[in-house]
């Protein structure tokens, strides 16, 4: 009806005049200028084994005009499963350092926190600079020392989850705040961190998505955003095949994983839940662990949910990416940031339950070598319309975008 279009009008005028207001503010408000001096982000790039991307590149341009302004740079950096984010937010990261400013990077789970503090580690400590991590399920002396070494300025760059946020964590001078899956934190927990900082001076803010929203419904949607997309992806990487397989064919696919991994490859088997509930009668981890274990006992199995120890969960990934582990039982914890170039197989029960999103997320923890990767979505025969849909999207797309 006209007037139902014309309210519908009004109320999104509405929300776009408050985000340029926004956008607006923005420019009048102080942050540390950080000009690109250089001398530590050549040395990262030039001591990577692969080049950046041409969009690599072009993005990392634009974070880095935005970071030399002395105003609060505000940027969502998009880009699919695989292209190459870290890295960029590393770079900028740098710029940070060189000027003598903080940075703080959070992600929403210990998994992918952690995988982001292994990388920064491996890529930083070369060149002097010591990588804190901070999580919730810390000792109390080691957040303490963390902490300390953060107010007196000793450290320069402090990686974790929302344990960052907390009272207790303190930054002397925090010049940048990056935040991976940004869409998993709420608009108070990313603010948070941006507050940590003194004499009214805001740090600059990276935030970065792997759910990949084309660029004009992005800047609509986040109209206080500026957006940079890195739009290819690496050279090397080997498309993933997808296939779609009825639950009724388990035993073949069983039979599939377990050649695979016998022939040197790595493989995930995902489930939905982590054990059984009388409302889903989903395949669930622990009855897939046990199951496959007791048909496989030649196989190094592993499992892997949310609900698990931080240390544990930890060591099961790091045991499974050493190559130790050749199968990895997981819930959806491991969907963003895991990266196990060796892993060449993905089995995701009960996919026609979960989201575009999320199914794209985690076919990506595949194909980050340069062996060819295959992705096995399995249903119960009873689609609805929508999964049935959904199943053929995915199926015949690789590109989030």
């Amino acid at each position: 009806h006209p007037a139902w279009s014309r309210m519908k009008f009004d109320e999104l005028l509405a929300q776009q005049l408050s985000m340029r207001v926004s956008h607006e503010r923005r420019g009048k408000r102080a942050a540390p200028a950080l000009p690109p001096r250089g001398h530590l982000s050549t040395r990262l790039i030039a001591s990577l084994p692969f080049d950046l991307t041409p969009a690599q590149h072009r993005v990392l341009a634009e974070i880095r005009a935005d970071l030399n302004r002395p105003h609060p740079m505000q940027r969502l950096l998009q880009g699919d499963v695989g292209s190459g984010k870290t890295i960029v937010a590393a770079a900028a990261a740098l710029q940070a350092i060189e000027n003598d400013w903080q940075v703080a990077v959070m992600a929403p789970t210990e998994i992918l926190a952690e995988q982001h503090f292994v990388k920064f580690d491996a890529w930083l400590r070369p060149l002097g600079i010591d990588v804190v991590w901070v999580c919730g399920g810390q000792k109390k002396r080691e957040r303490e020392t963390a902490r300390s070494r953060l107010v007196s300025g000793e450290a320069m760059i402090a990686v974790g989850t929302h344990a960052l946020i907390q009272d207790t964590i303190e930054f002397k001078r925090l010049g940048l705040s990056i935040v991976d899956e940004q869409h998993r934190f709420g608009v108070r927990e990313r603010l948070a961190l941006a507050q940590k900082t003194t004499d009214g001076i805001e740090p600059h803010r990276l935030m970065m998505s792997a759910t990949p929203i084309p660029r004009t419904l992005a800047m609509s949607f986040y109209a206080d955003l500026d957006v940079s997309v890195i739009d290819m992806l690496p050279p090397g990487r080997t498309p993933i095949t997808t296939k779609l397989v009825a639950a009724n064919r388990r035993d073949e696919v069983v039979t599939r994983v377990r050649d695979a991994c016998l022939a040197g490859g790595q493989a995930y088997w995902v489930c939905p839940l982590i054990e059984e509930c009388d409302t889903l009668q989903l395949q669930t981890a622990l009855a897939t662990h046990a199951a496959i274990q007791e048909t496989f006992p030649e196989l190094r199995v592993g499992l892997v949910h949310g609900r698990l120890p931080s240390a544990e969960k930890a060591e099961v990934m790091a045991a499974f990416k050493a190559g130790e582990l050749q199968l990895l039982v997981a819930t959806t914890v491991i969907e963003v940031g895991v990266d196990v170039p060796n892993a060449t197989l993905m089995v995701i029960e009960n996919a026609e339950r979960m989201g575009l999103a999320q199914l794209h997320q985690l076919r990506g923890r595949v194909g980050r070598g340069r062996e060819a990767s295959a992705c096995i979505l399995m249903y119960e025969t009873a689609l609805s319309a929508t999964a049935r849909a959904r199943l053929k999207i995915i199926y015949e797309n690789t590109d989030g975008f």
